[in-house]
């Protein structure tokens, strides 16, 4: 059975959890959701969080061959096309990030964002496999939390990305454009059908109650037992009944805008104005509907 080596990386700032995978034989890596530091109030970015998994990476003796995200986050902007300049890496991502850039390109106007995929450099289908050195990566296609989810395979660990948090915490929400409970239940169970002892990777961790420490590796077995949302004996009917529910009452995270607009151009940001600044947009709306808050004269 293939076994790779495994290490997280926790960034508690947006509680993601970033992954470098490698093949023990070749040393061979792959970097998995890698984050961008993002100061929200000052629209500055940094790459400590980055470059403390180049640092690993270096002090193993790893080549970084792939960045693989698992869907276009909207809770923390990706370094991905900093780990591609700094080791080659191409970055690939499910071929449905094309769903997605369907659904945002009109939102921010993003007449950039090229098509078919853009500037991804890999569009992986699903049961589509590739190597990493010696070992066989697998792509699993688990659509709900947005339409372009999929989890990465590696023998008996799978990086699950958003479909699924910790079993004592539960599972993502289904309610951004594009996403869908129904989905979400039957990605979450074609997860919970691989054999139990298959170790998940989650990408999130909020720390359920009674838990004191942040935690992100689990078992099929574990989830089946104890998820709160999805263990053995809950229905599709009443895990959608649920998940509806319990997102109608959720805020929208707060790095949503910069982070959509740039993870679907692959962590590119948008093109320097002629003043030689980069601009993120915000589309402007209001509860009113009226003319007059934008400062605009009622028509007459």
């Amino acid at each position: 059975m293939q076994t790779p080596e495994i290490r997280a990386f926790f960034d508690e700032p947006t509680n993601t959890v970033s992954y470098l995978a490698w093949d023990p034989a070749t040393k061979i890596a792959a970097v998995i959701d890698p984050v961008l530091d993002w100061d929200h109030k000052s629209g500055t970015a940094d790459t400590a969080f980055a470059d403390r998994i180049l640092k690993a990476a270096q002090q193993e003796g790893l080549a970084i061959r792939w960045v693989l995200e698992t869907h276009a986050h909207a809770d923390h902007l990706t370094a991905a096309p900093y780990i591609k300049a700094k080791t080659g890496a191409p970055i690939g991502i499910g071929e449905h990030i094309k769903d997605v850039q369907r659904i945002f390109r009109p939102v921010f106007d993003a007449r950039d964002v090229k098509p078919e995929g853009g500037d991804f450099d890999r569009l992986f289908k699903d049961n589509e496999r590739f190597m990493l050195g010696s070992l066989e990566i697998e792509v699993l296609h688990v659509p709900g939390h947005t339409p372009a989810d999929v989890a990465y395979r590696i023998g008996q660990d799978v990086l699950v990305g958003d479909t699924i948090f910790m079993h004592d915490y539960g599972t993502a929400r289904a309610d951004f454009p594009g996403g869908d409970a129904h989905q979400l239940w039957r990605s979450i169970q074609r997860l919970l059908a691989l054999p139990p002892e298959t170790r998940l990777w989650i990408c999130h961790d909020y720390k359920a109650p009674g838990r004191d420490q942040f935690a992100w590796q689990s078992t099929v077995a574990e989830q089946r037992a104890h998820n709160p949302h999805v263990k053995d004996g809950t229905t599709e009917a009443a895990f959608v009944a649920f998940r509806q529910r319990r997102d109608s009452t959720l805020a929208a995270p707060t790095l949503l805008l910069p982070s959509i607009q740039v993870n679907i151009r692959a962590g590119r940001f948008p093109e320097a104005e002629a003043n030689g600044v980069r601009y993120l947009k915000i589309p402007v709306k209001t509860k009113a509907g009226h003319p007059a808050v934008f400062g605009e004269e009622p028509a007459r």
